[in-house]
């Protein structure tokens, strides 16, 4: 069946089931938690059977708080069945910053798994208005059992079914999470979506299609792409969590076709010796795409000489404003670009609101028909809009076009340093110092100043932490010097500090904000 005519179809597990139904849908990548598509289909309808006869209604919110586990998409789709709202939840959240999300989110029902046990104990006081909770694997006092909760309910699939829908929290970075609400489900079950039309006519995906993820199931990117995947009909293979050589025995092992990275997961492959990287077959492979995190140039041209011209990047929020993409030939004839909007118009924007001219740095705004809204934040709804009314959005990332209209991020707004009127953009310096062979992660952001206002700071992981003032000293030269030979010296650290780990969400994303404020607090201001 061609890619076109898949697409046409109705895109869910059920409609694969009819014609395949013993293809596995997802499985993990050890072997263990396989779905054929009529067994997905099955505990799908029993889950939705399940949450409708206990009270849910189509609308409703059901919050979900796992890892990347076996049953992972046995409710999500469960939830997408019965026309629910479903909100996924980092693994990884204090106590008190999961129940603010259920609580937030208006959670009917909360579903977690044995493993989170001692997070679902801890939220349990203050989650009151949540009556459903039910925990996979065994229930701890306060919650149900899910497997003798499904136990019984038909298989059968719900009468008039429409999709149900996501609604995400932002993972932080800048502030306190919001949710990310596309409106109330109201489409027929199997409605095609813009990111299945992209995924076929993009990236070549169809039914044929091996998919391997090795993100955390809850980020945006990884849900949905892996649930175009079962729209398809296509295999996914999950990883638990990622590793950069069973990244690539996957890859050999289960003949992967297709797989999302982020630009931490290139950076930890190419530190590999080369004789590890060099071990595996990865003839399979098709297509690797980013996204989440900006990608330094030097890290994606090894990867593009390492794995062929079959790297895809796009730049693309959960708000779904905006979708950005190049493909390995067009980021290498503008090397450093995220690519073309392909469903939007892009501007971009000075702080009165005016637009630019190509090649002039400010605020990206995309002109397209998405209407999100962040959930119960009016502020920060009205903050995402264009000041002079034009209807536009902002995903609050700064950057520039180019002739050709060739996308290039800068930086995150909130980032951007400041020194003595000049403004510095992190991720240059960051994109350099990433490339030295003693660095595993960096991060720079500015810290007070009491002439300049702020001053450039790096804070590093390295490969090895000096133990002494003397190697701190002497690395902390080298790196600064490192980055001289590359950058203006104004737009260099003048100080590094070292850690044995800095605070890197999951999907990539770093938790910035978390090491800027240690500098800030107790001064009354943050720039």
């Amino acid at each position: 069946m061609t890619s076109w005519g898949l697409y046409r179809l109705a895109m869910y597990p059920g409609h694969i089931a009819e014609t395949t139904p013993n293809k596995v849908a997802v499985m993990m990548s050890d072997g263990r938690g396989v779905y054929t598509y009529a067994e997905l289909d099955r505990a799908a309808n029993r889950v939705s059977q399940m949450l409708r006869s206990a009270g849910l209604e189509v609308g409703d919110n059901v919050a979900i708080c796992m890892e990347n586990h076996p049953r992972f998409f046995e409710l999500i789709w469960g939830c997408h069945y019965a026309g629910l709202v479903y909100t996924a939840c980092s693994s990884r959240l204090t106590s008190d910053e999961l129940a603010y999300i259920i609580n937030d989110c208006g959670a009917k029902a909360f579903i977690t798994t044995r493993h989170l046990a001692d997070q679902a104990a801890a939220v349990s006081a203050q989650i009151h208005n949540v009556n459903i909770r039910l925990m996979v694997d065994e229930a701890i006092d306060g919650y149900d059992s899910f497997e003798d909760s499904i136990t019984g309910h038909s298989d059968e699939p719900l009468a008039d079914r429409i999709d149900g829908a996501d609604m995400l929290y932002s993972s932080g970075t800048t502030g306190r999470p919001k949710g990310v609400s596309l409106g109330t489900p109201s489409n027929p079950l199997g409605t095609p979506t813009a990111l299945s039309m992209l995924g076929q006519f993009l990236l070549g995906m169809t039914n044929e299609t091996v998919y391997l993820s090795p993100a955390p199931l809850y980020h945006a990117a990884p849900l949905r792409w892996n649930m175009t995947i079962h729209r398809l009909g296509g295999t996914s293979v999950i990883m638990e969590h990622f590793d950069p050589l069973e990244f690539l025995g996957a890859v050999q092992k289960h003949r992967i076709t297709h797989t999302q990275t982020v630009p931490t997961m290139f950076v930890r492959m190419l530190k590999l010796p080369e004789t590890d990287r060099q071990r595996f077959d990865l003839s399979s492979l098709q297509c690797v795409f980013h996204a989440a995190a900006p990608c330094p140039k030097d890290v994606k041209l090894q990867m593009i000489d390492w794995m062929g011209p079959i790297v895809h990047e796009y730049y693309a929020g959960s708000e779904g404003n905006g979708f950005v993409y190049c493909n390995s030939e067009q980021w290498l004839a503008h090397q450093g670009t995220v690519g073309q909007a392909l469903n939007s118009t892009i501007h971009i924007l000075d702080d009165d609101g005016n637009e630019v001219s190509p090649g002039e740095i400010g605020t990206v705004y995309f002109e397209s028909s998405s209407n999100f809204s962040y959930h119960n934040d009016e502020e920060k709804t009205k903050a995402s809009r264009d000041p002079l009314g034009r209807g536009w959005t902002t995903l609050g990332d700064i950057g520039y076009v180019d002739a050709d209209n060739f996308l290039y991020l800068t930086d995150r707004k909130a980032f951007m340093i400041i020194a003595g009127g000049v403004n510095i953009y992190p991720q240059e310096s960051e994109n350099v110092l990433i490339n030295h062979p003693r660095v595993v992660d960096v991060a720079v952001f500015g810290i007070p100043h009491p002439e300049f206002g702020e001053q450039v700071k790096a804070v590093v992981q390295p490969s090895v932490m000096p133990q002494t003032d003397h190697e701190r000293a002497a690395l902390e030269k080298e790196l600064i010097e490192f980055c001289r030979a590359s950058l203006a010296d104004y737009k260099c650290p003048r100080s590094v500090d070292f850690r044995p780990e800095l605070p890197r969400h999951p999907t990539g994303k770093l938790y910035k904000r978390l090491l800027k404020d240690e500098y800030w607090t107790g001064l009354g201001r943050s720039i």
